[in-house]
């Protein structure tokens, strides 16, 4: 009797449900890599064939200047390898701190027993129902009180601290086993050795995970610089783009390269740690508080 409910290869057996499935990912992975690859092919065409239509997924001729362009600015003051530069080091400092400081807090709420624990996560997490809009005209206030204006304090300070971040090393150190911390402090090691060299190590998958959703988070901030850098040497990447963009909308291959020199730092990242990031990103799932 044949099964009708069932397509039979050589050594396999496939469901149309499987076949559906793979096609309705097949067709994600297309349509959310098909601007990416339009990004980096139009980077390096003249302006007149990323119009042509059919578009020419491969450039007839390999259009250089269109980098030369985008990194010269618009007025040849090479500015953007400044802004580049800061986008690095706000999102480098943030992203090391926002990961020592989480993990931290995380280890404490998740292995420390204490009056009011719950109370403090709570607090915490509520913290993360309040959308930045709402308290970014505060923190500008602050900031200018300050005078953290045009300064890398300003563009750092107000993120050191994320609250997703403290929620996602608590979950994941909750399953950490407390019989092998005791054994550590029995064995005379102090509670920032066993943090250091015990509980981080083996929080490789969350620290990745969270590294690169941070990283990713400074990198794309557009809105909070904005208020806070006036300065040309002050400001971030996105700035830069957005102002390179403006200024030069009718040279779609200069915008299209502009676009690839921001993206290579996250891909770069991405992919150095994409095992761990899977890794983390499963296994976290998986967990509950």
């Amino acid at each position: 009797m044949t099964n009708t409910n069932l397509i039979s290869r050589p050594g396999r057996i496939i469901s149309p449900i499987s076949l559906l499935i793979w096609i309705i990912l097949t067709s994600a992975l297309v349509f959310t890599l098909m601007p990416i690859v339009f990004m980096f092919s139009a980077s390096m065409m003249p302006s007149k064939d990323i119009l042509k239509m059919p578009f020419p997924w491969i450039p007839k001729e390999f259009h250089w200047q269109n980098f030369t362009k985008a990194i010269a600015g618009n007025d040849g003051s090479f500015i953007f390898i400044r802004n580049f530069s800061n986008s690095v080091i706000v999102s480098a400092v943030v992203t090391v701190t926002t990961v020592i400081l989480s993990s931290m807090t995380g280890y404490g709420l998740a292995k420390f027993r204490f009056k009011g624990r719950n109370i403090v996560f709570l607090a915490i997490m509520a913290t993360m129902m309040i959308p930045f809009e709402a308290i970014m005209i505060p923190l500008y206030l602050v900031a200018t009180k300050l005078h953290l204006q045009n300064s890398y304090g300003g563009l750092i300070i107000p993120f050191l601290v994320n609250a997703f971040g403290v929620f996602m090393m608590r979950q994941y150190l909750l399953p950490f086993p407390d019989e092998f911390l005791d054994a550590t402090r029995i064995d005379g090691a102090g509670e920032l050795s066993i943090f250091w060299h015990i509980v981080l190590p083996n929080c490789a998958p969350a620290i990745a995970t969270l590294s690169i959703l941070t990283f990713r988070s400074q990198w794309d901030n557009l809105l909070w610089p904005l208020l806070v850098a006036q300065s040309e040497k002050m400001k971030t990447l996105p700035l830069y783009i957005v102002k390179f963009a403006a200024e030069k909308y009718t040279d779609e291959g200069a915008m299209m390269a502009v676009a690839v020199l921001g993206s290579i730092p996250m891909l770069i990242l991405f992919f150095t740690m994409s095992r761990y990031f899977v890794s983390g990103a499963s296994v976290f799932s998986s967990r509950k508080g």
